[in-house]
């Protein structure tokens, strides 16, 4: 017996092994090279990806004088999310919420149409455990020789192989933890910084943070992350169902299984000659003959072995075909079901992703660049004056999240006569009072209110403040109340 089956048959033992305990070792899966157009698929995908990914944090775009002109960044030292043109505040927190909200229900549908190709094609954890993959089958050969490599002891050849495979694997880690960091600080700037020991403490310390969660995840790992870390497989059972397209194996073709070539009388025999190649190939080492599994990430590759066993033996392709099980049912009848996109399931998630749509693109184009938050003095509640008014404190922020300087007039409905002025200041009290605001900025200012409420009967008083730009006339309200004692009625004059 070769050393590669005694290898094989050792991990088939090992297998048999885990499906009678609960706990067992992790069985090492050694992945086979595939060619065929689903991998030419995965290919160009991983390299827009991660072209996508170490790119995008270099490009510029111009906002205007003394604004960061990094195209995509997520500024923690001003607070800001910029995204091209897009500008976010704190205050726009639940825009965010409703993008995040938006992105599930888009997986809720795509999910519920074609499985898991989200898993398959653009994860992460996929696209960078590929990558690793490839280097390893670069450096220390496909899977015969990789499983042969680690079934003998050590020796020089193989010591430097793994050296260069892991020295690579945390190269590209680095820069992977090095280019997260880039979208939260500019791209150039912490470059230069990192190298020249002049960044910050957290910027070394997230660096090699991620750079040690890419290569254990990537590197080790690997299809551990999608069958146990990962939430996603507990959920996608919830959005299938028998018109979904998924990777299948067409059981009425390819079955009862026969080795080798089909001989005029044999035994009758399907399409598939049990070669296992399917299995080889799988990232996440399973055989997709039984079914939808948890595992099952929906790449495909199994489709593109198993096509070169079609052809090789003379039989048609698509013995592993991406399919709906309604469709597979209606073939083993000798029937045929029409595809099924349009479906209950799928007009719901549809509707709701049509309402968030055009909710978060109203939202967007109507969004406000003037905001205005009031907050009122605990203590003292109120301050008495000698002329019987009562005077009440606030604090005012004003959010100008134009790029020009704003001048505004705030006034306050609700209470007739009352005076307005600025804490510390030196304008006139008025009923209406001119501020500034810097282009991009928060003014914050204290506002002190006096006034002479007709009565207080429960010891306050709805107010609005009313804050305009001058130069658009756009406006904002803020409700609050204006506090004196219990059965205030105006006072003495």
């Amino acid at each position: 017996m070769s050393r590669i089956s005694k290898v094989e048959s050792r991990l088939r033992t090992e297998q048999d092994a885990v499906q009678h305990h609960l706990y067992a070792d992790r069985l090492r899966i050694y992945p086979k090279s595939v060619r065929g157009p689903v991998r030419r698929i995965k290919w160009a995908i991983l390299i827009a990806c991660l072209t996508i990914y170490y790119v995008l944090p270099w490009v510029r775009w111009y906002r205007g004088p003394n604004q960061p002109s990094q195209a995509v960044l997520l500024d923690l030292s001003t607070q800001r999310f910029y995204f091209f043109s897009l500008e976010l505040w704190p205050q726009d927190i639940w825009l965010l919420a409703g993008i995040l909200i938006m992105a599930a229900v888009s997986l809720f549908l795509v999910t519920s149409l074609i499985g898991r190709v989200w898993c398959g094609y653009t994860c992460p954890q996929t696209v960078w455990t590929d990558l690793f993959m490839w280097i390893e089958r670069e450096i220390e050969g496909d899977r015969n020789e990789r499983m042969a490599r680690d079934a003998a002891p050590l020796n020089a050849d193989t010591i430097w192989k793994k050296v260069v495979k892991h020295g690579i694997w945390l190269f590209i880690a680095f820069w992977t933890g090095g280019a997260w960091i880039m979208y939260f600080v500019d791209a150039p700037t912490v470059t230069v910084d990192f190298w020249t020991g002049e960044a910050a403490t957290p910027v070394y310390v997230f660096t090699w943070l991620f750079t040690l969660t890419t290569y254990g995840l990537a590197g080790w790992a690997r299809e551990q992350v999608c069958t146990y870390m990962c939430p996603w497989p507990r959920f996608q059972a919830a959005m299938l169902d028998d018109q979904s397209f998924t990777v299948t194996y067409q059981a009425w073709r390819g079955e009862p299984r026969l080795r080798g070539k089909r001989a005029e009388g044999g035994p009758a025999a399907g399409d598939c000659v049990d070669c296992s190649l399917c299995v080889t190939v799988c990232p996440t080492g399973i055989d997709i003959r039984d079914g939808i599994q948890l595992e099952c990430i929906n790449c495909g590759l199994c489709m593109d072995a198993c096509n070169h066993v079609m052809e090789r033996t003379g039989r048609p392709k698509g013995l592993i075909a991406w399919d709906t099980l309604a469709r597979q049912a209606a073939k083993k009848l000798g029937t045929h079901e029409p595809i099924r996109f349009f479906r209950p399931r799928t007009m719901i998630y549809v509707t709701a992703l049509t309402i968030a749509v055009i909710g978060l693109s109203t939202a967007l184009l109507t969004r406000s660049t003037l905001g205005l938050s009031v907050l009122r003095d605990r203590a003292p509640l109120f301050v008495p004056l000698a002329d019987g008014s009562l005077r009440n404190g606030y604090t005012l922020k004003i959010v100008n999240k134009s790029q020009t300087n704003g001048a505004y007039d705030l006034s306050i409905s609700g209470l007739p006569d009352a005076k307005l002025a600025i804490a510390e200041g030196d304008t006139t009290p008025g009923s209406t009072l001119r501020v500034l605001g810097s282009s991009d900025e928060v003014e914050t200012f204290r506002l002190l209110v006096t006034a002479r409420p007709a009565a207080l009967t429960d010891g306050s008083q709805p107010v609005d403040f009313i804050l305009r730009d001058t130069t658009t006339g756009a406006q904002t309200v803020y409700h609050s109340v204006f506090m004196g004692p219990a059965g205030y009625a105006g006072g003495t004059r």
